[in-house]
């Protein structure tokens, strides 16, 4: 295949040490495929990166806040692609704008983060759990009401430091995001900076988790033919098809990413299967079910999930 023509192509991003470490996973694929090409990273301050952004706006409603101001510097043509975590992504991306690649999931379940060694059923009784996702929150209670559970923002790092110093007993954070900052959830503790702690994964039927999380995606603009042809050396099918199913799935029940909704398709061969999981308002166990049928039937799929779990 022959490479289009172009010299530089400018990657916006946020400017946390993980989104940062995704935007590199995206260029180091792109420079091994295109390795004339050339690269600058532009970092983006977004709402939700600001400590300002007022907690009750945080709360209305969080898709956005993470991903509008790049969105918005990827319209005006200030950057060629913009690098997100999907999750993060809305339903509806801005207009004359498309996800046109994604790199291969990672870890896409929840971990739970611990001063002492323990699972969710060993956690102490009346313990201190942070998060600040509500579909987490709703979660625990539904297995352990008797837990307090306070909110918990900031970026990955800062949770650890704050779950160092508060006098929480644990807090959740996303596998993937472990992983990609080199504290790999799997080994039981991980050591950051000058505390250890200990890690245990959450079972995905009951966290089941965010939609589009542990993936990377690759926006860019509608109509860049050839940046698209670029990006698609480095884009992995099955993720692509699994998020299809899990945007289409919130994209139909009309949800963001601080509702308490849970959906993750996973590909076996020519299979998916998705799970899906909503928590009614008031409601302490969740509405969900499972479909699964050819992988390519991926928005098919999705609609008869929701069109279950709400009959």
């Amino acid at each position: 295949m022959k490479r289009p023509r172009r010299i530089k192509i400018v990657v916006g991003t946020r400017g946390s040490q993980l989104a940062l470490t995704q935007t590199q996973l995206v260029v180091q694929g792109l420079q091994a495929r295109w390795a004339d090409l050339k690269f600058e990273v532009k970092v983006i301050k977004t709402r939700g990166d600001d400590s300002k952004t007022a907690i009750p706006d945080v709360r209305a409603g969080r898709k956005g806040l993470f991903t509008g101001e790049i969105e918005r510097t990827l319209v005006t043509e200030d950057v060629d692609l913009a690098v997100h975590s999907a999750k993060d992504l809305p339903s509806n991306l801005a207009p004359g704008t498309e996800i046109a690649a994604v790199l291969p999931r990672a870890g896409a379940g929840d971990v739970l983060v611990a001063t002492t060694p323990c699972d969710l059923n060993s956690l102490a009784m009346d313990g201190i759990v942070a998060t600040g996702s509500v579909r987490r929150k709703h979660q625990l209670r539904w297995k352990r009401p008797d837990l307090e559970i306070v909110d918990l923002r900031g970026n990955v790092p800062t949770r650890l430091r704050k779950l160092a110093t508060d006098q929480w007993h644990a807090i959740i954070l996303a596998q993937a995001g472990l992983e990609r900052l080199g504290l790999d959830p799997g080994r039981a503790r991980i050591q950051f900076e000058e505390s250890e702690f200990f890690t245990a994964l959450l079972p995905s039927e009951v966290f089941v988790p965010a939609g589009g999380q542990g993936i990377i995606a690759v926006q860019i603009r509608l109509g860049d033919e050839q940046l698209r042809e670029i990006v698609d050396a480095i884009n992995d099918f099955d993720t692509r098809l699994a998020l299809r199913a899990e945007r289409e799935f919130l994209r139909l029940l009309g949800a963001d990413c601080n509702q308490p909704v849970g959906v993750l398709a996973v590909i076996d061969g020519p299979i998916m299967k998705i799970r899906g999981q909503i928590f009614d308002l008031g409601a302490t166990a969740p509405r969900e079910d499972l479909v699964q049928g050819p992988s390519e039937d991926a928005e098919k799929l999705a609609a008869q999930l929701l069109e279950r779990i709400r009959a």
